[in-house]
């Protein structure tokens, strides 16, 4: 049986923090003489990635990412959101699901993702053993409107479809 689900995050821009998304550091945000501008968050904030883990645990009826990573252990604590990506991609694989696909689209103003996409759609199939083709990144602005459009942060937003093998 095919299931589906669906992920979603949100952050807003912090200072002193790196801009990681998809498991790759984007460059550029800081003005020169100003500290790094990346996401706040428990973890490393990178909302592409905990999208996808939520679509991912969405699938297979498995709670959400704070049930599997709560922002109140410090074990946690600016975690690099790839590795716990392959967590969840091994309980996933322990429950004998298949990852069938994974489809992501960033909501931001800036920074332009065009020169990471391909990247982060290696990042994520590398770390949860699928091809490359399985893994789609888009980014969309949000033409000024509300915060995300007023550059206060980024979203994105993931389907994932798995397939539920007997074990």
């Amino acid at each position: 049986m095919i299931r589906t689900g669906i992920g979603f995050d949100i952050h807003r821009f912090a200072g002193g923090r790196k801009l990681i998304l998809g498991g790759v550091r984007i460059t550029g945000r800081a003005r020169p003489g100003e500290s790094d501008i990346g996401l706040m968050g428990h973890s490393d904030a990178d909302v592409l990635c905990h999208a996808v883990i939520d679509a991912l645990l969405g699938a297979v009826a498995d709670g959400d990412i704070g049930v599997h990573f709560p922002d109140n252990e410090k074990r946690w604590k600016d975690a690099d959101s790839l590795k716990m990506l392959s967590v969840v991609g091994a309980k996933l694989k322990k429950k004998g699901a298949a990852i069938v696909n994974i489809d992501v689209s960033v909501l931001a103003e800036k920074p332009r993702l065009t020169p990471y996409r391909e990247e982060m759609r290696g990042n994520i199939a590398r770390v949860l053993g699928l091809d490359k083709a399985k893994v789609s990144i888009k980014a969309t602005t949000l033409e000024g409107l509300g915060a995300l459009g007023r550059g206060e942060g980024i979203a994105a937003m993931a389907v994932a479809g798995v397939e539920e093998r007997s074990q």
